[in-house]
């Protein structure tokens, strides 16, 4: 039996009958239900804050709040709206907690020769994730939300907590920032092609 579902946004389901069994406090079920969405709440969390080391703090501090707070689930059907509401409250906490700086470095292989198309795509995915690490990290939330996860606004809307029209304006917003930011860092480059 499949625990996740094609659901109608196109996103994945979790089992409705697996989460009541952990609701009763299947921990089986539970370590089943924790294995099948783990891997996409961390992938939702790493998006919104942008460190692995903090994305896999608020992914596990989610996963000990929807084991905590599970029974208390009203529908099973809404555990993942649910759930993504949990994850992006720890996500929320952890973003607002001072950490030192620690760079976020892994080794590539450098066995391959170095590309012109392939360096203009690594320097413009280093501009966007310059841009979208200035976003806050709520405006981060609304676009993961809307453009990563796919969910309609009024979704978003409802895992946040605010009303469709502050999630109208925080997308606008984020993605008004994110023009301006990558418009930014455009600037030095074209008066330096100007020179």
């Amino acid at each position: 039996m499949s625990v996740l579902t094609r659901g109608r946004h196109g996103g994945w389901d979790v089992d409705t009958d697996l989460v009541v069994r952990a609701q009763h406090g299947d921990e089986e079920a539970f370590a089943s239900l924790a294995v099948a969405v783990g891997n996409r709440l961390h992938a939702v969390s790493f998006r919104i804050l942008r460190d692995t080391y903090l994305a896999e703090d608020a992914t596990q501090q989610a996963l000990l709040t929807i084991w905590r707070d599970l029974p208390s689930l009203r529908d099973p059907a809404r555990f993942d709206a649910w759930s993504y509401r949990l994850l992006v409250r720890a996500c929320y906490a952890e973003g607002r907690r001072t950490r030192d700086w620690a760079p976020n470095l892994s080794l590539l292989p450098v066995d391959e020769p170095a590309v012109a198309e392939g360096l203009s795509v690594v320097v413009d995915r280093d501009q966007l994730e310059r841009g979208f690490q200035r976003l806050s990290i709520e405006h981060r939330a609304v676009v993961v939300l809307h453009h990563y996860v796919d969910l309609p606004l009024d979704q978003v809307a409802e895992i946040l907590g605010v009303p469709i029209g502050t999630v109208r304006s925080r997308l606008f917003h984020a993605m008004r920032g994110l023009r301006a930011a990558l418009e930014a860092d455009a600037r030095p480059a074209l008066r330096e092609v100007a020179q």
